[in-house]
């Protein structure tokens, strides 16, 4: 289902710039940088020296360190490189930038980092943007994993202009820029500036996760994040960190965990009956349990949820968030026999409700899942 209506005064419908917040920045140079960050990063690099991607730095057993930006970066002496944007806040991860000197070994590369020669802002709304933000495909394995395919004659789809990436994690989000230090965008003099908090609106509505409270490092697994979706891993690189779990996963095992965009309401209110968000919608603390409950229809002949396992609210704002469920315990809220709840602060009880955006890949009846996945 597309945004809800209650959710439509959380859109903005102008162009929009906002600041990124908590995000650092490592500058990786040297002849062999390329080959370097390929053999850590979920996604291949790509060939041509001056693109830039989405992906994620994993740990052995094949969970999430960090989720990550790569820009594709020249330096003032001319030097190409690279920068690589993550979450600056504090974590269970080790520290990026010692992780990843322990792996340069004889490497012919050099690391620096430079979070205080950039910020990170967020530009979205534009008709510029319609020109490469096409309709997207999708291949559907056999695993639940699912992977946007990209048009191999097109332009590189996360762009390459210095500085400017294109946010292709889900459709409608706009451009990520890089700023020196201080300074506004280009962009803030034909865009709204907004505040970093409708930037989150902006990506929990499109169902986007991001960060640590979103994605959990040492904790999530790529796929449960929606990396796979998002386009920020390749299950046909060569070796990697964290590659074995995570090829195995696409190849043999099965999805059943998503992040999901959740609106949060007053209990036993049905959202389609909501004309609004209610007034102190509520932003909470990130990792309540959200319990599934099963509901009476009157049918015992239809098949109940199980009600194992809890779900986990991640990042919440104005009365939506993201949440991490169970996908079974999705469809049986779908289709009536179940519900969704949390307890928040003293007890306050909030009913949770999921939705799908309308990007989110739908795979046709007819089509059959990627042979990939049997390979």
């Amino acid at each position: 289902m597309p945004i809800p209506p209650a959710l439509r005064a959380l859109v903005r419908s102008t162009p929009i710039v906002a600041p990124v917040p908590h995000r650092a920045l490592i500058s990786v140079t040297g002849s062999q940088a390329a080959e370097f960050l390929n053999g850590l990063t979920a996604a291949s690099v790509p060939r041509h020296p001056h693109s830039h991607f989405y992906s994620g730095f994993l740990h052995a057993q094949g969970r999430v360190l960090h989720d990550i930006f790569i820009y594709a970066h020249t330096n003032p002496a001319g030097r190409s490189g690279y920068l690589v944007e993550y979450d600056a806040r504090p974590s269970e991860a080790p520290p990026v930038l010692p992780t990843l000197k322990r792996y340069v070994l004889r490497s012919k590369v050099k690391l620096r980092d430079v979070t205080e020669e950039y910020d990170v802002w967020a530009a979205w709304g534009s008709e510029a943007e319609k020109v490469w933000e096409t309709e997207r495909r999708w291949d559907f394995a056999h695993s639940g994993v699912i992977e946007p395919v990209w048009d191999k004659d097109g332009d590189w789809p996360w762009g390459s202009a210095p500085g400017i990436l294109r946010d292709r994690r889900a459709v409608g989000m706009g451009h990520r820029l890089l700023v020196r230090k201080g300074d506004r965008p280009q962009e803030a003099s034909t865009h709204d500036v907004a505040s970093s908090e409708d930037y989150l609106v902006h990506r929990i509505l499109h169902g986007v996760p991001e960060g640590i409270d979103d994605i959990p490092p040492m904790q999530a697994f790529p796929m449960d994040s929606n990396m796979d979706i998002m386009g920020g891993l390749d299950f046909r690189k060569g070796c990697y960190v964290g590659q074995e779990l995570t090829v195995r996963t696409y190849h043999t095992g099965q999805l059943r965990k998503r992040i999901l965009p959740v609106v949060l309401h007053k209990p036993n209110t049905p959202i389609a009956s909501m004309e609004g968000l209610p007034d102190g919608a509520p932003t909470l603390p990130p990792h309540l349990d959200i319990r599934p409950q099963a509901l009476q229809t009157g049918d015992e002949s239809a098949p109940r949820p199980r009600p194992r396992g809890t779900g986990k609210l991640l990042t919440s704002m104005r009365g939506v968030g993201l949440a991490l469920l169970r996908l079974e315990q999705v469809e049986a809220v779908e289709n009536g026999l179940a519900k969704f709840s949390l307890t928040a602060g003293e007890g306050q009880e909030w009913g949770v409700t999921p939705y799908k955006p309308d990007w989110w890949p739908q795979q046709p009846p007819e089509a059959e899942p990627s042979e990939d996945a049997e390979t």
